[in-house]
């Protein structure tokens, strides 16, 4: 055989160095997933990323049903589908248990004594985990007796391919003994992996060797080209089509059993090795580079639902409680909370470094307000029990009052414990509707004695207004100019009416008064009437004194005041209005009192006079 075919030959046996995966030019960040000559399962680098796909449960229940389904096969199930399940399990019992917590506050019980329930379902939940785990750790120490096995057997492979050279160098060594050899070497995967390289390394250097001496004529190399050729055409275009696959991960795995079996297929033709080994690397470029887009895009993803998650713990963080003094503060608050709490769980998972502490951190914000609400309704529990107390007392009060004739003292006396029961804080809502219905129907009972005391004086108040306005259209109808001595009569006669009618509506008293003064100054004219009207319907002399005439004036003005007084019992101070008024009322009162306290000076000092004192 000629040098050129015997290196050929050489050169088709290092075709497995050839195979072994330039990973740089496949995919930079990938080099340690692809070049895995054991066929053994992909590095965590790229199976930790198969989480976000996983199912969430929804329940406890679900978890533990999903175990049950392990269970059966459990070395099928990932690891991080384990690592999953468990912290759902706990973060559901965590948030029943927390819920208890706030049952337990709510029910009045103190924070310092609650103790929390043991769940059966996380008895449950820890024996299938242990079962799971026993399995799986003893289907991990079968595997790797399983590969220690292989391990030896490939040991004792390379020992046959060394005698097998020591045959070839007698000429004795068969060509398809070497084939044999070289299948079941293929045929045996799974071996420990830090004896992959050691091994594969001895195999290519015995294969090697055996080419160098094994002599092959050219016509059967060439079939052997051929048929190794249509074994990576085949691969090739299985590689070409997982461009089309939508789940890139699944795709991404596929073509790492795809490169084990490209560097196990035997060596081509030298002229279409480099043309087929670049079509496989092209189709093996397009999937490593759409599988780091994908992780690329869900690094982004992670860091958005970090970003969002970060800013769900800065609002709970930023809840001052001082601020929240009333039960409505508190419970508006736990709304808002609570619609944060459901927006956290719509939002996608962070990183793995991440994802635990951001939890961890929105949760203890949760708990520090929940805290400072349990604490706030047993301080408020506390002063309910006085607010009760007080609003007691002023039941009593009132109940005291109730019957009580002096109108307009003892409405001011109700209206001030009105006021006083506003200014007390809430009770227990038990005692709320009965306590507030005690107090009210004492307020009740007085206000109706009162109404039904004076009602029959508002009556007698409407008669009198329509007595005057028929004395004033009376008065309206005389002309000042043409006034004969009958028309004199009869306007004193009317004067005189007008005096001897009582009281009139308070809304209207000052408007009708206002009318009574504009005629009979009208009408005084032409004729003395004033000393008329002010002797309330008797004639007036010229000769009335000085003295008679303050006493009179005096009289009127207490009069007056009376008025005044009795009509401002009638009113309330509950509302705006209602206070502008009494209060303008009990000024002119204050200033009628002020004229008749001159006045009756005045009286005090003529009388003196008078009496030669």
């Amino acid at each position: 055989m000629s040098d050129q075919v015997q290196n050929e030959m050489i050169a088709a046996a290092g075709q497995v160095a050839e195979d072994t995966i330039d990973n740089t030019a496949i995919q930079e960040n990938q080099a340690e997933s692809i070049e895995n000559p054991t066929g053994m399962e992909c590095p965590d680098s790229a199976r930790q990323e198969e989480a976000p796909d996983l199912e969430q449960p929804k329940s406890m229940d679900d978890v533990i049903t999903r175990l049950q389904d392990i269970l059966e096969d459990p070395t099928n199930s990932p690891r991080q589908e384990l690592d999953m399940l468990k912290q759902s399990f706990y973060r559901f019992l965590k948030t029943e248990q927390e819920k208890s917590y706030q049952d337990f506050i709510q029910a009045g019980g103190v924070a310092g004594e609650y103790s929390p329930v043991p769940n059966p379902v996380e008895e449950q939940y820890k024996k299938l985990m242990n079962i799971i785990r026993e399995k799986r750790a003893a289907a991990q120490e079968a595997l790797e007796a399983f590969r220690k096995e292989n391990y030896a057997r490939k040991l004792q492979i390379l020992d046959k391919l060394k005698t097998l050279i020591e045959k070839a160098n007698t000429g004795a060594a068969s060509y398809n003994e070497f084939r044999d050899l070289l299948q079941e070497w293929k045929d045996i995967k799974e071996i420990p992996a830090d004896k992959a390289n050691e091994l594969w390394k001895s195999f290519q250097q015995y294969a090697e060797q055996f080419y160098d001496i094994q002599k092959i004529n050219a016509e059967f190399r060439e079939y052997d080209f051929k048929k190794n050729l249509e074994s990576k055409i085949k691969l090739c275009e299985q590689a070409e089509s997982l461009a089309n696959q939508e789940d890139i991960v699944s795709a991404f795995h596929q073509l790492q059993k795809m490169h084990q079996e490209y560097r196990e297929i035997g060596p081509v033709a030298k002229d279409l090795r480099e043309e087929i080994w670049n079509r496989f690397k092209a189709a093996s470029t397009i999937i490593n580079r759409r599988h780091q887009q994908h992780f690329d895009e869900l690094k982004q993803k992670e860091q958005e639902n970090l970003e969002q998650k970060t800013a769900l713990c800065e609002a709970v963080e930023s809840i001052d409680c001082t601020t929240l003094t009333k039960y409505q503060d508190w419970n508006d608050k736990t709304q808002e909370i609570i619609a944060l709490q459901e927006k956290w769980k719509s939002i996608g998972r962070t990183s793995q470094k991440t994802n635990s502490r951001i939890f961890e951190r929105f949760r203890a914000a949760c708990d520090k307000f929940f805290t400072g609400k349990a604490e706030f309704f047993k301080q408020a529990k506390d002063d309910m029990g006085q607010n009760l107390e007080k609003k007691l007392k002023l039941c009593e009060q009132v109940e005291a009052l109730k019957g009580s004739t002096e109108w307009k003292a003892t409405a001011e006396k109700i209206a001030e414990l009105r006021q006083e029961w506003k200014n007390i804080g809430p009770v227990a809502k038990k005692y709320s509707a009965s306590i507030w219905k005690r107090f009210n129907d004492a307020c009740d009972v007085f206000f109706e004695n009162r109404n039904s005391t004076l009602s029959s004086q508002r009556t007698e108040e409407s008669s009198n207004l329509k007595a005057k306005k028929e004395i004033l259209e009376k008065l309206s109808n005389y002309d000042p100019s043409t006034l004969s001595e009958t028309d004199v009569e009869e306007i004193q006669e009317l004067i005189s009416e007008w005096n001897s009618i009582g009281h009139v509506p308070f809304k209207h008293k000052d408007s009708i008064i206002k009318e009574f003064r504009r005629l009979t100054d009208i009408l005084s004219s032409t004729v003395n009437l004033r000393d008329t009207n002010r002797r309330g319907g008797q004639r007036r002399q010229a000769s009335e004194t000085p003295l008679e005439k303050l006493s009179r004036q005096y009289e009127a003005l207490k009069n007056e005041i009376q008025t005044y007084e009795n009509n401002l019992g009638f009113l309330s101070t509950s509302s705006k209005s209602g206070n502008k008024l009494v209060n303008s009322i009990q000024e002119k009162i204050n200033r009628l009192k002020e004229e008749a306290a001159d006045l009756l000076n005045q009286i005090k000092s003529l009388g003196s006079e008078e009496s030669g004192e």
